[in-house]
């Protein structure tokens, strides 16, 4: 898990689409807290940080601590919109957290070892069946990837969920032994493949024919 980051932000008094549109004209990022059974609080942040983090990487699973007007607040981004044409950040929705939540959070996928796994190194190709998984994790526990180890993953094997060693506290959301990935035979090489089965069972058709003949 990544280290708490701080942000410091100010308190909106007043909400609605033309108070969140003054707020983005002063440089601003709207944004609200809400859960851990207090009232939704409107904040602002500044929208460069904003962009950064969320382009950084890892923005959804990142554990934040908000500072408003001196009284701190750990939280967790939830949901985020942009800008369609510009990728500004317009709004940003953090939930609060306490000690000892666990929460659902999706975590992206990282694969390990691609350029030692058999597979691979026989041409096979990668085929990513889920680039990110939903786990349920303690809210101070959130791992900033679920790691996949390709060693010894042979072409036309499948890597499940059950192979993957998560974290303690960590559980998938889904209640079944799901694909992650893939080793595939090339396209070519799968088309090769078939149409020499297909060779063969024809040639073995045809000696067949011939005995029930003979």
């Amino acid at each position: 898990m990544s280290a708490v980051k701080e942000l410091r932000a100010v308190a909106r008094d007043r909400v609605g689409k033309g108070a969140a549109r003054a707020v983005r004209r002063s440089g601003q990022t709207p944004a609200v807290i809400y859960g851990g059974g207090d009232a939704p609080a409107p904040i602002a942040l500044d929208a460069n940080e904003m962009r950064l983090l969320i382009f950084g990487g890892h923005f959804l699973t990142t554990i934040f601590e908000v500072e408003v007007d001196g009284r701190k607040t750990r939280v967790i981004p939830r949901d985020y919109h942009l800008d369609p044409v510009k990728d500004l950040p317009l709004h940003v929705d953090f939930l609060r957290i306490t000690a000892g939540q666990t929460i659902t959070v999706e975590v992206p996928v990282h694969f390990l070892h691609q350029d030692t796994a058999p597979g691979i190194k026989a041409g096979g190709v990668l085929n990513v069946v889920r680039h990110a998984i939903e786990v349920e994790a303690p809210a101070d526990q959130i791992p900033e990837a679920i790691e996949v180890d390709l060693s010894g993953v042979e072409m036309g094997d499948s890597v499940h969920i059950s192979a993957v060693t998560l974290p303690p506290g960590v559980k998938p959301t889904i209640d079944r032994d799901f694909t992650i990935a893939t080793i595939a035979a090339p396209a070519g090489l799968g088309a090769k493949a078939e149409a020499q089965d297909a060779a063969v069972s024809q040639a073995a058709k045809a000696e067949s024919d011939a005995a029930k003949q003979g």
